[in-house]
């Protein structure tokens, strides 16, 4: 007879050794018992919390303002993102958090809904990782002043890359109003150069990419554009029940995305007609990028809100055709256009491939493509078990990433509603869009788990979630979370469990020493298991992320050979001994393969 987990007080705790595919050639399942009927005394089991919020011990104290008097303006509920990056090349991650402002300009200023902490300061801020105390916690210092930063916009979301090839990373603040670029001297000192960059854009724009389409050795840009909304065109919306509402994008006309393409001298040619993109106008939340199709050039796949996403493929002469509808990633599996916010890709069943995780409104459900190997995708959320669980809630910034660095990707999402919830306005909510996040852990056979609120507070908590970004603020090997939410604090979120098992950090050099983004590795142990994983600065909604690979080795303590395949088209072996450290490979030092 089949029985239930946590059935006759048993309950199940899954832990993987990697099959075929990865590190191991089994599975081991074991039972902890916590309590049968008939013990006399039962004790309430100590449950291991997997992430903690850190935030107040750490020196990162961000409120974010939307600004918001009950106007309902649609730009207040989308904002706002975050950058994981070393500004200041010391080896730990900084942070950068964009903020929004009050709308009106009018005199006397209109009544707040939420005013912020009086000890918050205006505009965007830039926290120096100062690095960990004896207890192993970061602590951040607020450098935004002696930075030179003076982000005053409405900001939506981060991109970082560098800009003009010196080897430090810029960071572009994308808003509701013109872009910023702030540009990084390499001593922690930033002027703004946007408009002499050539991509200075009033339109409101979201999600960002800095990426290297044309493989010339200098990071090209492209931009997400929302729809075509100003206060001046601001329109009345209505809830079912006729009350007012906010806003969606059907409201409004859909922007076209734009694609810039770098010079190599710190400027950008502004290439989105000639290249195709601009065809097809989107109200485009989130973009990533990969060689989806295998032909050794990247592509790009963006998340619309509310319109089918667009996969474009580059072909030659860097023009690009959206192939999303005939790779059967452009609507869901009934054919229906999602609301599209968060989007990340990554090689989550091990197949050598990147598949493809979207976020989306509550009534949908999160979205998973599964790639065929030949860039073709089937949507799998139902048989996943993404999709039943993701229905109540709207989802934001996601990534892939190992949290208990046990070889297989795990999701984490965190959701706010963008459409006030009748129970919290009954109750007197004055911002009615709060949700929990949530953790899906990945159990090695397509399919995913949900983790109980019961094993992680943070779970337990409610907050209008937007912003996710990724990356190792401790260096301790495992993958932390940074969460922005609007109208609310930010949460920093310390990975608990992961550093329990081995790892493998990779920081990718080329030549010259710059980062390497977009570049795929195969780590491969002792017995010919491989892993595929690439290191990336886009994805999620909003935000930029830690570039670095942390690689899950479960249990696995041998050494292990990493393929790099550079953005130029090499192909570089390199024997690493030493797992539990980070490692960095420089292109032109390993052994070049054919």
């Amino acid at each position: 007879m089949a029985m239930a987990p946590g059935a006759l007080g048993v309950t199940p705790v899954i832990s993987f050794w990697f099959p075929n595919s990865h590190f191991s050639n089994c599975l081991l399942l074991s039972l902890l018992l916590i309590c049968a009927p008939g013990c006399s005394k039962k004790v309430a089991p100590e449950v291991p919390q997997v992430l903690e919020d850190i935030s107040s011990h750490s020196g990162l104290h961000f409120w974010h303002d939307n600004g918001m008097t009950g106007q309902l303006y649609f730009c207040e509920v989308v904002g706002a993102g975050s950058a994981f990056f070393d500004f200041d090349l010391d080896g730990d991650l900084d942070v950068f958090l964009p903020q929004g402002h009050m709308l009106e300009s009018t005199r006397p200023a209109p009544a707040r809904v939420i005013s912020p902490p009086h000890e918050i300061p205006m505009g965007g801020r830039l926290f120096r990782n100062d690095g960990n105390d004896r207890y192993g916690m970061p602590r951040f210092v607020d450098i935004t002043e002696q930075s030179g930063i003076k982000a005053d916009g409405y900001a939506m979301g981060c991109a970082v890359g560098d800009v003009d090839g010196d080897g430090d990373p810029d960071l572009l603040l994308t808003n509701f109003g013109r872009d910023q670029l702030w540009i990084n001297d390499g001593r922690g000192n930033f002027h703004e150069g946007a408009s002499e960059a050539g991509i200075a854009d009033d339109r409101w724009t979201t999600s960002a990419i800095f990426v290297d389409l044309d493989a010339d050795g200098d990071e090209d840009l492209y931009v997400c554009s929302y729809v075509d909304f100003t206060l001046q065109n601001h329109k009345p919306c209505f809830a079912e029940s006729s009350a007012i509402e906010y806003c969606g994008p059907s409201s409004y006309p859909p922007l076209p995305d734009r694609l810039y393409r770098n010079r190599g001298d710190g400027t950008f040619e502004d290439v989105t007609s000639s290249s195709g993109i601009g065809a097809k106008p989107g109200a485009g939340l989130g973009v990533v990028s990969s060689d989806i199709d295998g032909d050794g050039q990247l592509d790009l796949y963006v998340a619309n809100d509310g319109m089918a996403n667009r996969l474009w493929l580059q072909g030659e002469g860097f023009h690009f055709e959206d192939a999303a509808l005939l790779a059967g990633c452009a609507v869901n599996r009934d054919g229906r256009a999602e609301a599209s916010m968060g989007a990340d890709l990554a090689d989550f069943d091990g197949d050598g491939d990147d598949d493809i995780f979207l976020t989306h409104l509550s009534s949908e459900t999160n979205t998973l493509y599964v790639n065929d190997g030949h860039g073709i995708f089937d949507d799998r959320s139902a048989r996943s078990g993404l999709g039943l669980p993701s229905r109540k809630w709207t989802g934001f910034g996601t990534a892939w990433f190992d949290l208990d660095n046990d070889g297989w990707l795990d999701l984490f999402v965190t959701n706010g509603a963008v459409k006030r919830m009748e129970e919290k306005i009954a109750a007197g909510d004055p911002y009615p869009l709060s949700q929990p996040d949530q953790i899906f852990l990945n159990l090695g056979d397509s399919r995913f788990e949900e983790i109980a609120p019961g094993r992680a507070i943070i779970l337990q908590h409610e907050a209008v979630g937007r912003g996710a970004s990724f990356g190792d603020i401790d260096n301790d090997g495992d993958i932390d979370i940074l969460v922005t939410n609007n109208c609310g604090f930010s949460k920093l979120l310390q990975n608990k469990i992961g550093s329990n098992n081995s790892w493998l950090g990779l920081d990718l050099r080329r030549s010259d020493g710059r980062v390497a983004v977009n570049t795929r590795c195969e780590i491969e142990n002792a017995t010919g298991s491989i892993l595929h994983r690439r290191s990336r600065r886009g994805g999620s909604f909003l935000c930029s992320n830690d570039p670095r690979i942390v690689v899950g080795l479960a249990d696995y303590q041998g050494g292990c050979v990493v393929r790099v395949h550079w953005p130029g088209g090499n192909t570089e072996k390199f024997e690493i001994e030493q797992t539990g450290k980070y490692q960095q490979l420089i292109e032109g030092s390993g052994t070049v393969e054919r």
